[in-house]
């Protein structure tokens, strides 16, 4: 089993934007295999910080549904659209959950 964390650290004033469009799209992640998909803001350190966070039990179906599965739906390309104008930068973290 894996932890998939994406961190996206948006323009200020736009984390509730963007974690409202992740919250309608979380169906969609759970639809490509995500299991437990959460979205969280970073009340601490990082303003205007977002991660949904995420376990997936195959590397290689998480990759394949990345690059074109559940996420080509017209519905959820329609959620996510400009959701790109909201975000400054962030990354993606991958842990093996022993």
């Amino acid at each position: 089993m894996y932890l998939i964390r994406d961190v996206f650290h948006t323009k200020p004033g736009k984390a509730k934007e963007l974690v409202k469009k992740f919250k309608q799209a979380a169906p969609y992640f759970e639809k490509s295999g995500m299991q437990g998909v959460r979205v969280m803001t970073d009340i601490a350190t990082s303003y205007w910080t977002v991660v949904i966070e995420s376990e997936i039990d195959d590397l290689g179906k998480f990759g394949r549904e990345v690059r074109g599965g559940a996420t080509m739906d017209p519905e959820f390309i329609k959620i996510m659209e400009g959701y790109i104008d909201l975000v400054e930068g962030g990354f993606r973290e991958i842990y093996l959950i022993e």
